[in-house]
């Protein structure tokens, strides 16, 4: 095991897996990494040129045949990969789930632009998969990741000389909790401000609008699984295209991710655009609407590779995926480009039958019901994950 999500999740997971027989070796690359997993593990604490040597002596001398680790586009676990596959090892990629709530992923080889699964959809027309079983359901979460997170940057800091060479994918300072408490501020204080333009857009008689959901700002799928640097050129593009392309009467509505609010606010920067633009009322900037509502009253989907994409296509809604997403196939998503999609979407529905194969092949293939920060109450795992249902396949590393 590599890094693993933030919390207890791995050192659980490893207990699991060593009731069914398995040996299990840890690393660790941060005090944070440390706390939650003190013993039987190794520490890397050397400059991250050095790990693949680190990690090929340690799969000689481990006799290492599996992999697992979470967020493939990881330094550390980039380069894991690359020796795993000139070794021929196995690695199973755990991420956030493709399909939410209720959902984790755990992926062989890789996720998101990594993936293995097929994108003909063809395969899936003609691919029978098992209808997905009831999942136990998880419940609200956010706090419990809240908590692991709050104490990982905790010992990530109170630590740091003992791991002075790493470097987090986020600041590891005293100002991370700070962030978290502007982060609540926020979110009350958006829940007010934005009351007027919501209420408009999840009414019956709502304007014609498309969504646009956001990505958390330093997301891995997007400077490595698409053509845009950052979030901001991403809006910056969407709006030129809006502007120039869209129909007169449409709206053009941002949702801010919700895990993002502690990081980024781009009030001032959408308001930049609108008056370059031109475009006045008709850009809208909201944060905490009622998603399904939201997606439902719109007459379309733009992202890059959000897994609110899968949410838009499950609700049958003309989705447009502008990065390199797991569901950007011919009948789930529209083929076209962003300036033509303001006035064709309609012509590019969703093939029913496709996505409920492809969605029953995802789930068997790749999801698994659980969560990471909180635990489904289920005799025999100390992980909480219900591995009888939402299994992968057999032959999921063909």
């Amino acid at each position: 095991m590599l890094q693993g999500p933030v919390g207890p999740f791995f050192a659980r997971l490893a207990k699991d897996l060593q009731w069914a027989g398995a040996k299990v070796h840890k690393v660790n690359f941060s005090g944070g990494d440390w706390f939650y997993y003190p013993t039987g593990a190794t520490s890397f604490t050397d400059p991250i040129g050095r790990f693949p040597a680190f990690l090929n002596r340690m799969c000689d001398e481990k006799r290492i045949d599996m992999i697992m680790l979470f967020g493939d586009c990881r330094e550390m676990h980039r380069l894991a990969s690359e020796i795993a596959a000139d070794r021929d090892i196995e690695v199973y990629v755990f991420e956030e789930g493709y399909i939410r709530p209720d959902y984790i992923t755990m992926e062989y080889h890789g996720v998101n632009g990594r993936s293995t699964m097929p994108r003909a959809g063809i395969f899936y027309l003609n691919t029978p998969a098992p209808e997905p079983a009831e999942t136990s359901t998880v419940g609200q979460s956010i706090w419990h990741a809240t908590g692991w997170a709050f104490t990982y940057y905790f010992w990530s800091i109170i630590l740091w000389p003992f791991f002075p060479r790493y470097r987090h994918h986020r600041p590891l300072s005293w100002f991370e909790g700070l962030a978290w408490v502007r982060g609540a501020a926020r979110k009350y204080w958006y829940r007010w401000k934005n009351k007027p333009d919501v209420d408009m857009l999840i009414s019956e008689d709502a304007p014609p609008f498309f969504l646009v959901p956001l990505q958390v700002h330093n997301d891995a799928q997007i400077g490595v699984h698409s053509a845009f640097d950052t979030v901001e050129d991403f809006i910056r593009y969407t709006v030129k295209s809006f502007a120039k392309n869209a129909p007169a009467d449409t709206l053009l509505v941002f949702k801010h991710h919700p895990m993002d609010r502690p990081y980024t606010d781009y009030t001032r920067y959408i308001r930049k655009l609108r008056k370059e633009a031109e475009l006045g009322d008709r850009l809208i900037y909201v944060h905490d609407p009622h998603l399904p509502t939201l997606i439902n009253n719109s007459r379309g989907l733009v992202t890059i590779n959000s897994t609110t994409g899968m949410s838009a296509i499950h609700h049958g809604k003309p989705t447009l995926a502008l990065g390199d997403a797991i569901y950007r196939i011919d009948g789930l998503t529209a083929s076209t480009d962003l300036d033509r999609f303001w006035t064709s979407a309609d012509e590019f529905p969703i093939h029913s039958e496709l996505y409920k194969n492809f969605r029953r092949q995802l789930i068997y293939r790749t999801q698994l019901n659980g969560n990471f920060y909180r635990r489904i109450k289920i005799p025999g795992t100390l992980a909480g994950i219900n591995w009888t249902r939402g299994s992968m396949s057999e032959d999921a590393n063909s």
